[in-house]
């Protein structure tokens, strides 16, 4: 074990499969605890401080209007009208605005949220920190497209290979890569970009389709930060064993994915060392209705499947909102800490 070191450093430990002390953590909130839990996460920070924090940053004017996970409606900053049906919940999308591609003629992209972004206090916030500052991004190129062109209109285009799809997502791209490239020249130590890609069983599109559409975007995404310095996280849901080698190879140093959903011992065995494991513990099932046994017993399932060969490439993170009991959320850092 080695001495106690900053938050910085034992996460950069983790992402370099290096000794540390202890496993950096990281907590992720639902809407629900901003509105109705915020003493929870403030006992769950006290007890347990996260190793991470985001940099300070405005995003320029946009669509943007209402109360996300507010029941009723919200607009996000792209213009998609958001309907809500519970506090807490982030809704989705009931009538996207490109239901036809006609529409996308007139539709005023917001590149505003860049170009008038501020930046300004951003280095000064990373000097005065220890801790690991990890950046997220409105970079989702595939759930932008599904939110303004319509889940299955999209699915449609990309089966049929029409034309404006690749119109739709090169507009899209162009803004990605500006918003990675803003980021890249400043002092964070890592940014992170997502895509939800995986049913409960497989990916959501043909593995061949993502490699030939999507797979390159991310890897330009990753070559920008790279270039620059900085880590790479991905976020994703689902089932997305097909396209873990394809992350590894474009430079994702860390990855959130639903481990519960795939065999998380073959990808133990398959990737272990390759990339960091950042979290998670089963957010389905286990977090929301298990015991605190069951939260404990999972933590050490992860902990035996991936931390094989002597790597150290975890990050103690879970997602939490409504309906997980404290102490499992609790029991998940506390058991962290005795590995």
């Amino acid at each position: 074990m080695k001495e106690e070191m900053t938050s910085r450093e034992r996460v950069f430990a983790a992402l370099e499969h290096k000794e540390l002390d202890r496993f950096p953590r990281q907590q992720w909130h639902l809407p629900y605890v901003g509105m109705y839990r915020k003493h929870d996460a403030a006992l769950i920070e006290e007890k347990y401080p996260a190793d991470f924090i985001g940099a300070d940053v405005t995003y320029g004017p946009s669509y943007a209007e209402g109360i996300v996970g507010k029941k009723g409606k919200y607009t996000d900053p792209f213009g998609n009208v958001w309907t809500v049906g519970q506090d807490g919940l982030v809704g989705e999308v009931k009538k996207p605005q490109f239901e036809d591609y006609n529409s996308m003629k007139n539709y005023k992209f917001p590149m505003s949220l860049l170009d008038k972004a501020d930046f300004s206090r951003v280095n000064a916030g990373c000097k005065k920190t220890d801790k690991f500052v990890l950046q997220g991004t409105m970079t989702n190129p595939f759930e932008r497209m599904q939110q303004i062109r319509g889940t299955e209109n999209l699915f449609m285009d990309l089966a049929m290979d029409e034309p404006e799809i690749y119109e739709l997502r090169d507009m899209f791209h162009e803004f990605s890569v500006k918003e990675m490239n803003m980021w890249a020249n400043t002092d964070v130590d890592g940014v992170s970009f997502m895509d939800d890609w995986g049913t409960q069983i497989a990916l959501l599109i043909n593995p061949e389709k993502w490699r030939s559409f999507y797979k390159p975007l991310y890897k330009e995404y990753c070559d920008i930060l790279h270039a620059a310095g900085k880590k790479v996280f991905f976020h994703s849901d689902g089932h997305i064993t097909a396209i873990y080698p394809d992350l590894i190879e474009i430079g994702v140093d860390a990855i959130n994915s639903q481990l519960f959903c795939m065999d998380i011992e073959r990808l133990g065995q398959d990737y272990a060392g390759k990339i960091a494991f950042w979290g998670e513990i089963d957010r389905q099932h286990i977090m929301p209705f298990g015991t605190e046994q069951d939260v404990r017993d999972a933590v050490d399932r992860v902990a035996k499947a991936l931390l094989i060969r002597g790597r150290t490439g975890i990050i103690a993170q879970c997602e939490w909102g409504e309906l997980e009991p404290l102490e499992n959320i609790l029991a998940v850092y506390d058991q962290w800490n005795k590995w």
